[in-house]
């Protein structure tokens, strides 16, 4: 049973970030419109990743995810640590919501602003080359999966106390997670040691996952793909919501 609780606290953080749309919506759609330009006008024409599709065409669906990959992180994440250092956080956690809903409303504002953003981006750069939709139900699973990230942001609002911190989570791991799983290039021209290192990163799984969807053609079999992102998807539930009932950080 969905409790008012829980619809007003999805309602709180789909607002925060509405509120603010030129920077949580705009500002990382006309980043992703950059790198397509620079991007693609430097190696289309010059480079073929799979055979029949252009650069430029590979690297959409890799903006795409990359979007929605760091502004599902960023909502949480942001959240969690902007409510703890102004103290209203203490609202959320006297309220009768059971650490099960405030983890869903948490993720679920995030699938919000990480599709939002996705779509957004789509949409504008979809124009600069031809994409065939081979796959359409691929590209909505990862789609959904790549946007549950919300999960991480949550784990990682928790443990940070502090801006930098929580700049630091960012910085040395999302960052080189999403631009190591292949959103610029195809994993297959990397040395052995480095497609090693890109095999263990499950931001790669959902990434090629998602371009299977459009070209038919992938690195991994889009059934492994999703097995591995969901296996890691699950773990970081599990983390998530444990801390969230013991109250790790959250309760001083």
């Amino acid at each position: 049973m969905i409790t008012t609780g829980f619809r007003t606290l999805v309602y709180k953080e789909t607002l925060r970030f509405y509120k603010v749309a030129t920077q949580t919506i705009a500002a990382p759609i006309l980043t992703a419109m950059l790198y397509l330009l620079i991007f693609g006008h430097v190696l289309s024409g010059r480079v073929e990743v799979y055979p029949g599709v252009t650069y430029t065409a590979f690297l959409i669906p890799g903006l795409v995810m990359m979007s929605v990959l760091q502004n599902s992180f960023a909502n949480s994440s942001s959240s969690l640590i902007q409510s703890k250092i102004t103290g209203n956080l203490v609202f959320v956690l006297l309220t009768p919501l059971s650490h099960w809903e405030i983890f869903s409303a948490y993720v679920l504002a995030s699938m919000v602003r990480g599709i939002t953003v996705g779509f957004g981006v789509f949409a504008i750069t979809a124009w600069f080359a031809h994409l065939s939709f081979t796959a359409p139900l691929w590209i909505l699973v990862f789609a959904l999966l790549a946007a549950i990230l919300g999960t991480m942001g949550l784990i990682a609002g928790i443990w940070a106390e502090k801006f930098d911190q929580l700049a630091a989570f960012q910085n040395f791991l999302i960052v080189p997670l999403t631009f190591l799983a292949g959103v610029f290039y195809s994993i297959q021209s990397l040395p052995p040691f480095w497609l090693a290192v890109s095999h263990a990163n499950p931001f790669f799984y959902m990434i090629d996952g998602f371009r299977y969807g459009f070209f038919g053609q992938s690195d991994v079999n889009p059934w492994i793909s999703v097995a591995i992102v969901s296996a890691f998807l699950v773990v970081l539930a599990l983390l998530a919501i444990k801390l969230l009932r013991s109250g790790y950080r959250l309760r001083h």
